[in-house]
């Protein structure tokens, strides 16, 4: 027995060996298609640890971006730079373009390649960081021009071109792109990419590294259920929706207690509003204006202030929403028809509310303790000042009475005191 297992060991080790080889020569895949956020990047560097720790050959980024944050792409960008294996960014699909923050990924990557029609550039601080003070805006720009050169230098690039995409909004075709050195490889498809990148050297740290990619097996990073959904609620105008509805139903709960459904909804959307406001940059004052007016909105039924509550409420709804999203990159504000569309709807909705909460407030009680008073009804036993039981208004309370009440006898309500009614015989 022992001979016919040693007789299959190097057998063993050979498999071990060859299985551990094929995972080796892997080239990872991950897509990245919107704006870059916090959520984007952990998605980013949790694909490159993966490709990192599995030994892969290269690590393909297919980008399709117009746009976003300094900061998440700034945690891309280091990654990159320190990465093991070879990042190859690759402008995908066709009409795809790597603007704003992409072009510093591009810049950033170890091998850069496009796909045809398509573009990169544009990179103004404007749509970085949103700041629209002159000084500060130019200070932003030096420092971002500064970066986008200095990534350009490190992977051999066009400097001059790093240079206007930030500071003249430059952007160019796949094919300009080519000639001026910003890229090495226009790919048809992720293939045809792996075919023209074979052989090809690149530095890896202070390793140089020839690709041989050609025949190697890819692997798609999938995207978890987290970060579809975290990827779904960093859309602003998602965001400002489940805002407003949360509103809307916390308000509705309020002005009409008891109803439950809108107060639960209401408190949900609000949760998963506050969710994605975590993940996108936002104007605190903004949330304030928003959240005080629909504090106005209420006050209005508790207090007659002929309109004024409510038409303070509608201009900081409208000014809140304006300045929520306002310092971001154009692909992480809302959109400017829905914003206003959502605006006039929830002011028009909030007012409506208001109103049916004003005239029910101010109609004549019909139930509890004022709908009692002055009912008739009949003594079902005998009404002592001790007590007795009366039927009124369909229902049988406990009473009691200054005189003697015989049975039968027909009785008003004068008073009701806790669960017992204060009643006198009818003439």
């Amino acid at each position: 027995m022992m001979t016919f297992f040693k007789k299959f060991i190097p057998l063993i080790f050979f498999c071990l060996y060859f299985t551990s080889l094929a995972q080796a020569e892997k080239v990872f895949l991950v897509k990245v298609d919107g704006a870059i956020t916090p959520v984007t990047a952990n998605f980013v560097l949790y694909a490159l640890k993966y490709a990192e720790d599995q030994k892969g050959k290269a690590l393909i980024v297919e980008l399709d971006t117009p746009g976003g944050l300094v900061d998440s792409t700034r945690d891309i960008v280091k990654n990159f730079l320190q990465s093991e294996i070879p990042v190859i960014v690759y402008v995908s699909p066709q009409g795809a373009r790597a603007a704003s923050a992409g072009v510093f990924i591009l810049l950033a990557s170890h091998l850069a390649a496009m796909a045809p029609s398509t573009h990169v550039g544009a990179a103004h601080p404007v749509e970085l960081s949103g700041k629209a003070d002159p000084k500060m805006l130019e200070k932003v720009a030096n420092d971002l021009s500064a970066w986008a050169k200095n990534l350009a230098e490190t992977r051999g690039r066009n400097p001059d071109f790093a240079e206007l995409a930030v500071k003249k909004s430059k952007s160019i075709t796949e094919k300009e792109a080519l000639s001026m050195g910003v890229i090495e490889i226009i790919a048809q498809n992720v293939e045809d990419l792996l075919q023209k990148a074979e052989g090809r050297k690149v530095k890896v740290k202070e390793r140089e590294i020839i690709l041989k990619l050609k025949s190697a097996p890819l692997e798609v990073i999938q995207e978890d259920f987290k970060t579809r959904f975290l990827k779904v609620l960093a859309n602003p105008n998602l965001v400002y929706f489940l805002l407003m509805l949360g509103l809307l139903g916390l308000y509705f709960e309020l002005s009409h207690p008891g109803a439950i459904f809108p107060g639960v909804f209401g408190a949900i959307c609000l949760i998963l509003a506050f969710l994605g406001l975590s993940i996108i940059p936002m104007n605190y004052a903004g949330l304030a204006l928003i959240l005080l007016s629909g504090l106005l909105f209420f006050l209005e039924t508790q207090i007659t202030s002929h309109g004024l509550l409510t038409l303070g409420a509608i201009i900081s709804l409208l000014l809140g929403s304006l300045i929520l999203f306002g310092h971001n990159p154009p692909s992480l504000r809302v959109n400017q028809p829905f914003l206003i569309t959502v605006v006039l709807t929830s002011a028009a909705l909030f007012g409506g509310i208001t109103y049916l909460a004003i005239k029910t407030l101010r109609k004549e009680p019909v139930s509890g303790k004022e709908g009692l008073l002055g009912k008739t009804g009949r003594a079902i036993t005998e009404i002592t000042p001790s007590g007795g039981k009366v039927f009124v208004e369909g229902e049988i309370w406990q009473a009691y009475s200054d005189v003697n009440i015989s049975k039968d006898t027909k009785i008003e309500v004068i008073e009701k005191r806790g669960f017992t009614l204060y009643v006198k015989p009818l003439p």
